[in-house]
């Protein structure tokens, strides 16, 4: 079975929209010291996985959703409504130069699926003046 590229292109886009999404939480809750479940906010990530259609690729998917298992870092921070006895607070394990850095990394790789698309497209219109 054929798989056009710009289906591969469009499962691409999808998943590095979740992936930014994934980025866009992290950035958003870096101070965030509790939870619904009263810890710390822990980063999350996408994990992609090629979409296998017959003996050729049919582009890429999420196929999970992750939260980081590091540990938190322990700020003084005392008077903060979650610090401890010893006035140490908690914070997320996030490190917001990395997720700018993969923020830019999603971003051209989506920028480039869109390159490809609109290829694809410009193609797909001179075959059909060809054809005229």
């Amino acid at each position: 079975m054929k798989v056009s590229a710009l289906r591969i292109s469009a499962s691409a886009l999808d998943a590095e929209r979740s992936r930014m999404e994934a980025i866009s939480e992290n950035l958003a809750n870096v101070q965030t010291t509790r939870g619904v479940d009263g810890k710390p906010y822990r980063r999350k990530q996408v994990v992609f996985q090629t979409i296998a259609e017959g003996s050729e690729s049919g582009g890429v998917r999420v196929s999970r959703k992750i939260e980081s298992d590091a540990d938190p870092i322990m700020v003084n921070m005392p008077g903060h409504p979650d610090a401890d006895k010893d006035g140490n607070v908690a914070m997320p394990n996030i490190n917001p130069v990395e997720e700018m850095v993969d923020m830019m990394a999603a971003s051209r790789a989506y920028e480039a699926n869109v390159g490809a698309i609109t290829a694809e497209k410009s193609m797909v219109s001179k075959a059909l003046e060809l054809g005229r």
